[in-house]
């Protein structure tokens, strides 16, 4: 009786150790789809960002910075935002790395340059923010060391810091990102795309003119001219059907058959992970519901010849 007692046991034993592996084996398997979802939706808000565009020199390798940017206070240089340990994000926290993106705060507690548009980013979803943070993890570590900024301006650090306290507030970023529709276009374009960091002019003080939002920019970075996006019918873009805003947003071709150049042409190619081209028809779509929704601004911007 004894012995069967034990077989039994053993049996039983046997029966809950496989119940359990099971229960971990199936656990691990959600985990993966979940990290591997979380990366996924990650890759895609990279590619609605341009692709981080600015942080990859020309025909260099992704993310390792590098890249030039030219503005009326000096040449600002893209940062490395690879895994990289001692020159990217490799040590940053998850944290960390949020409030770099929403604060503009770095690892040692000193203050961006707001050509970093943290601005813009600090209304950007719980959901797509963490998304984000965990594709730029999974990317190749590059040892590419930072380039120092060559800019006009003294003691750049104070500035940026008193530039953040006089004319930043942290905006209340929702859990998740509106799904369809107008309020899917504002969000993408203020707070991904940020199209108002090129598309609005600034002030002397280097902040967005809100009078004139989205209304073109004839000084804009590297001393472009970005066009008034705005519904005005001479001006803007009133006049432009949904089929021609679409088709520029995917791939850069204007009505006329020309095409873009200079920073939106990267942001619309991005890098080989990602770019607007790559947003899908329904985003692409809510965009262009957004732009032909916002206040029309008479402002002509003359466009540079290429």
């Amino acid at each position: 009786m004894r012995n069967w007692r034990l077989r039994i046991a053993g049996c039983g034993l046997r029966i809950g150790l496989c119940l359990i592996g099971a229960i971990l084996l199936v656990s691990s398997r959600d985990g993966w789809a979940l990290e591997s979802d979380l990366v996924t939706k990650g890759r895609y808000v990279f590619a609605l960002s341009g692709g981080c565009g600015c942080h990859t020199a020309e025909g260099g390798p992704t993310n390792a910075g590098g890249r030039p940017l030219q503005t009326p206070f000096g040449t600002f240089y893209g940062t490395n935002i690879t895994p990289d340990p001692n020159h990217g994000i490799g040590k940053w926290t998850d944290k960390e790395l949020i409030d770099s993106l929403r604060l503009g705060i770095r690892r040692d507690g000193s203050v961006m340059s707001p050509v970093m548009p943290y601005p813009a980013f600090s209304g950007m979803s719980d959901e797509d923010v963490v998304a984000l943070v965990a594709y730029l993890r999974t990317l190749p570590a590059i040892a590419r060391e930072n380039q120092p900024h060559k800019l006009s301006i003294p003691f750049s650090n104070i500035g940026n810091r008193l530039w953040r306290w006089l004319f930043f507030t942290p905006m209340t970023a929702p859990a998740q990102a509106p799904t369809a529709g107008i309020e899917r276009g504002r969000y993408i374009s203020e707070h991904v795309a940020h199209c108002q960091e090129c598309h609005t002019p600034r002030t002397l003080w280097g902040t967005l003119d809100r009078s004139r939002d989205l209304a073109g920019n004839p000084s804009g970075i590297d001393g472009e001219v970005t066009p008034n996006i705005t519904p005005d019918p001479e001006t803007g873009v009133g006049k432009w059907s949904d089929d021609e805003m679409v088709s520029l947003l995917k791939s850069g071709f204007l009505p006329n058959m020309d095409n873009v150049q200079g920073l939106m042409a990267l942001v619309i190619e991005g890098v080989p992970e990602g770019g607007y081209k790559d947003m899908t028809d329904a985003d692409a779509q809510a965009i262009e519901q957004y732009l032909k929704n916002i206040p029309p601004i008479v402002q002509k911007i003359e466009t540079k010849n290429k």
